[in-house]
């Protein structure tokens, strides 16, 4: 799931830039969604805020996000905790995330838990679940994540390859499913694929699900309303539709289903990787295009990243860039990425920055890469 942390530029979203946010104002955002992120501190801490292109900037989490890109994790570390233990201080939402981001990105669990208490009572609600970030992680666990494809029929023949499925995700900690290949599907095969969903969520698997739309409609085509038969393929249809984000198709199915088996459907809750605004993106992934994605760490030095994505703009009208796997990028790079997606943002183009991780996502405030383009914080 990703968040929006710097809020829209569009004026029909209604959210305001937190830059704009005068430095005493916190406002709650919904609990599955952040589109403000408040970095400021309390007019009563003792932190300096100054003003730099007119809009208010911490210096602390400007200057912890400057060190980490410089790969000064320890000195990064060293300036938000000071802030964080000092009883003075009343510490925004922004500091908190990147805190948080840095001990996983530094595979520090005791002190991520010590602190997620603390989080939850200040903000009232579920802290990010521990998972480690760490370059040493990222290399047991491989530079990509899994994916594999159900083709063919989804029936009781599938059971074996969905057993292999559960078993890749718990051994990798996530997983992705294509769905894109498949040409039918059966009552007994809806229950295994439903029941290995339900494996992976409760074994806290990363999933994400490709081309839900052509399983739920493969389904569709295979229920009739009052007639009692094929339970579980439609709950795996009103499943598929948590992927797709159709809430309203969801909550029209729903009726039905109660209206057809006498007994109350399941609820609904969105498994679309990105907020609702985003759906327009989260749906051309979906159908199997290409997405492309920054991975490791991006020096200044290096700018071969940029470039491809550049390339791979260029024949695109929204542009969704995964920086699930993004550790790092240095303040030069940072520089270049802005100057590319101004030229993009000039041609008319979207871009799409999603999953960046707190620590990165704060150097891209810094440089205004959000005024260019829109950033969504992963958890």
């Amino acid at each position: 799931m990703a968040f929006n942390l710097f809020g829209s530029n569009n004026k029909k979203s209604g959210t305001n830039p937190v830059g704009g946010m005068p430095a005493s104002a916190h406002v709650p955002p919904p609990a599955t969604k952040l589109s403000e992120l408040d970095f400021s501190a309390s007019p009563h801490s003792g932190i300096e805020v100054m003003e730099s292109a007119g809009v208010g900037i911490g210096v602390v989490y400007e200057e912890a996000a400057v060190l980490y890109a410089n790969g000064n994790d320890r000195d990064a570390e060293s300036m938000l905790t000071t802030v964080f233990d000092d009883p003075k201080n009343t510490v925004g939402e922004g500091l908190w995330m990147m805190l948080l981001d840095l001990f996983r990105l530094t595979g520090q669990k005791e002190k991520f838990e010590a602190r997620v208490i603390d989080y939850a009572r200040r903000f009232e609600r579920s802290p990010p679940p521990w998972e480690d970030l760490s370059l040493q992680s990222r290399k047991r666990l491989g530079d990509s994540v899994p994916l594999i494809n159900i083709t063919g029929a989804l029936s009781a023949q599938t059971a074996q390859q969905l057993q292999q499925i559960c078993s890749i995700g718990r051994k990798g900690g996530a997983i992705r499913i294509d769905l894109g290949k498949l040409r039918s599907a059966d009552d007994a095969g809806c229950a295994l694929f439903k029941q290995a969903l339900a494996q992976l969520t409760s074994d806290r698997v990363r999933l994400t699900v490709l081309n839900a739309t052509k399983l739920a409609t493969l389904l569709n085509g295979k229920i009739e309303v009052g007639v009692a038969k094929n339970r579980d393929l439609w709950i795996l249809l009103l499943e598929m539709l948590k992927y797709t984000g159709e809430s309203a198709r969801f909550e029209d199915l729903a009726v039905d289903y109660a209206v057809t088996f006498e007994e109350s459907p399941p609820s609904w809750e969105s498994k679309v990787p990105l907020p609702s605004e985003e759906a327009a993106a989260a749906e051309s992934v979906e159908r199997g295009e290409e997405e492309f994605s920054f991975e490791g760490e991006i020096s200044g030095s290096s700018g071969e990243a940029i470039r491809k994505l550049t390339e791979f703009a260029a024949d695109r009208q929204v542009v969704v860039v995964d920086c699930a796997s993004l550790r790092r990028m240095d303040f030069v790079a940072a520089g270049s990425l802005f100057n590319a997606l101004a030229t993009l943002q000039a041609r008319g183009k979207v871009v799409k920055l999603v999953n960046v991780n707190a620590m990165v996502a704060a150097l891209m405030r810094v440089m205004s890469i959000d005024q260019v383009a829109q950033v969504m914080l992963r958890i």
